[in-house]
């Protein structure tokens, strides 16, 4: 039986981001998509035209519809406010959940407020098992805890109940992109830095996608490690199908 994956966020007008990558990237994994959708945007490359929540009592009601039958696995990506945060919160599966916190846009845009990045910690980290946060998200979860460096952000992130941390270095300076995984230990304990190139490239929604495919690895029964690992080829996959090169 195939095995399903739920993904909960916002509808990209331009497809470069949000459900309909999510679908794609659910599907080249070769697992099933259920949507819930919590904002309906308009939006293209350059920047975030429009936002329109979707009432919570609604996000739950997909949510809901969803779960009438199996789900294997969930992506939370853009959560709108504290409501929406508070309502998915109330009706997630006891299923891997991979959270992406969908803090703003590509453009700079606000996503998520600071009332709702505070329901995020609350509400949803004590059930994530895989958040992945990029450098400036990384930064803001600092900002809300009063401290800064990436291995004291993290132990915040997993003393409020995350059991795993992917930091995406993709905003990062240099050559080469390093993502770093924190397992369950935290940054005193396991650290696995995954080496990969960096690309010439302004393609938006490989976060989204990375997240997603991570969801999609655990619903196909694969260990955190390897699901982030399968992910990352995914991506790389698509970098080499866009006709993205690498950075010299």
């Amino acid at each position: 039986m195939t095995p399903v994956g739920l993904c909960i966020g916002g509808m990209d007008s331009s497809g470069g981001a949000g459900l309909l990558r999510d679908a794609a990237s659910v599907a080249a994994a070769g697992v099933r998509t259920r949507v819930a959708v919590t904002a309906v945007t308009a939006q293209s490359d350059a920047r975030v035209r429009a936002v329109s929540p979707v009432a919570p009592e609604l996000v739950v009601a997909q949510i809901a519809s969803a779960l009438e039958s199996r789900v294997d696995a969930v992506k939370l990506g853009m959560l709108v406010d504290a409501p929406t945060v508070a309502a998915v919160a109330g009706v997630l599966p006891q299923v891997p959940l991979v959270l992406d916190p969908v803090l703003a846009s590509s453009s700079g845009r606000v996503l998520l407020d600071p009332p709702g990045v505070a329901a995020l910690i609350e509400g949803l980290l004590p059930r994530t098992e895989v958040l992945t946060p990029n450098l400036p998200e990384l930064s803001a979860f600092g900002a809300c805890f009063g401290i800064s460096g990436e291995p004291e952000i993290v132990r915040a992130l997993q003393g409020a109940g995350c059991r795993w941390v992917l930091v995406k270095g993709g905003h990062a300076d240099g050559q080469g992109c390093e993502d770093r995984l924190y397992g369950p230990d935290g940054p005193d304990g396991a650290i696995e830095r995954i080496q990969g190139p960096r690309h010439s490239s302004t393609l938006r929604g490989t976060g989204c996608q990375l997240a997603t495919a991570i969801a999609a690895g655990r619903a196909l029964g694969h260990a955190v490690p390897e699901a982030v690992h399968r992910a990352r080829r995914l991506l790389e996959a698509r970098f080499i199908a866009e006709g993205c090169r690498e950075e010299a």
